[in-house]
């Protein structure tokens, strides 16, 4: 399989903010998000593990009753990126 280029995973990583910033406040399942641009949930996973670390996006890794999941995990938008969206809409 070829490389993407990192503007191409820019371009992604910008489509998965764009998306969970249209959703927020509501979490979504990695899966989720997968689904919504097409592309393939462990890509998407990593994608969103690389915006986590430059504290774009928040992972949530209980369950509302406050059980840890085991395997998935729930993503949402940080509230400094969410500002940042909304500043330049």
């Amino acid at each position: 399989m070829p490389k993407i280029s990192n503007q191409k995973l820019e371009k992604i990583s910008e489509q998965i903010l764009f998306h969970l910033y249209s959703i927020f406040p509501k979490q979504v399942f990695t899966s989720d998000v997968a689904k919504e641009l097409a592309r393939d949930e462990e890509f998407i996973k990593e994608l969103l593990k690389e915006l986590e670390k430059k504290e774009l996006v928040i992972k949530i890794d209980k369950n509302p009753k406050g059980f840890r999941y085991s395997r998935r995990l729930r993503w949402r938008i940080s509230n400094k990126a969410h500002e940042i969206y909304t500043k330049h809409q």
